[in-house]
């Protein structure tokens, strides 16, 4: 009950919040320049427009910020065919955000089939962990987008690289948070398990992965908040496709509206995946 009374007065002042903001908004992009002057910066946009080989009505640039009733008719025509695909320069904000999420997902993959075995070997041999800190140490630092580059050069596929991308800036937190619970099981249960003369691998399995779970959850949740990060900036620098490409395409195309647009599916999108691991951190944690 207190739980619920909480969250109800946290959700209204969020809203408090967001209606402060929507307002601050609205005051400061209200239109003040005369007649005339709207009228040369709408010729202006209509050359522009024929220049780029578009219509007027389809460029919907301004002049100076973009006010709410923009905003509102960007996100409507978005959003009501976010799956269309007119070319290599002209795709769905969807289409965009799933080329986004794919490159994540399988890099993420990747990194977590790599990280969470090579963490439990570190977490359960003082040997290996002294042995590889080293080279850790000096990986980890690493800007990812450092590594685009050489993995441009060597991979030659814009595509492949931006999933290596993701992949070398997600291996680190899910490495070092398993090899932390790992080393941190109790030393009672693992003693309990040789007792019993558990095998290695049923005890890995039985007994230090339910243990440490809660910490490779952590490490996956930091890593993923770490690869949605990434892969907006490495899709700008590459180019081809995905939201990090549709924000710097739309920038060239001085739509300031789309580009905000872009900034909150950005957003809502790196929300709804913590929300997820969040969920998942939540039921393999226990109370001792």
């Amino acid at each position: 009950m207190k739980n619920a009374h909480l969250g109800w007065r946290a959700a209204l002042i969020s809203l408090f919040l967001l209606a402060c903001i929507l307002g601050a908004w609205h005051l400061a992009t209200a239109p003040k320049e005369s007649a005339a002057a709207a009228s040369t910066s709408a010729a202006q946009d209509d050359e522009y427009a024929r220049l780029m080989g578009k219509s007027s009505t389809s460029a919907a640039r301004t002049s100076g910020f973009p006010g709410l009733a923009q905003m509102g008719e960007t996100m409507r025509r978005e959003l009501a065919h976010p799956f269309y695909d007119n070319g290599p320069n002209d795709k769905g904000i969807g289409i965009q955000l799933g080329y986004s999420l794919g490159r994540v997902g399988l890099g993420f993959l990747i990194a977590a089939l790599v990280a969470i075995p090579l963490g439990f070997l570190l977490g359960m041999s003082p040997l290996m962990q002294r042995a590889l800190d080293p080279f850790i140490q000096i990986l980890k630092p690493i800007s990812p987008l450092a590594w685009m580059p050489l993995a441009l050069y060597t991979i030659k596929d814009s595509s492949v690289s931006g999933v290596f991308v993701i992949f070398i800036c997600s291996v680190w937190p899910m490495l070092m948070n398993t090899a932390f619970g790992v080393a941190s099981v109790r030393r009672d249960w693992l003693n309990v398990a040789k007792t019993l003369e558990v095998k290695p691998l049923r005890k890995a399995f039985l007994v230090i992965l339910p243990a440490a779970a809660p910490t490779i959850l952590t490490g996956m949740r930091i890593s993923m908040g770490i690869a949605w990060l990434v892969i907006v900036a490495a899709e700008m620098l590459v180019g081809g496709t995905g939201i990090g490409y549709f924000v710097w395409n739309e920038w060239n195309n001085l739509s300031l509206t789309s580009v905000i647009f872009a900034i909150l599916v950005i957003g809502v999108t790196g929300m709804l995946l913590d929300l997820i691991f969040a969920r998942l951190q939540k039921l393999v944690t226990y109370v001792e």
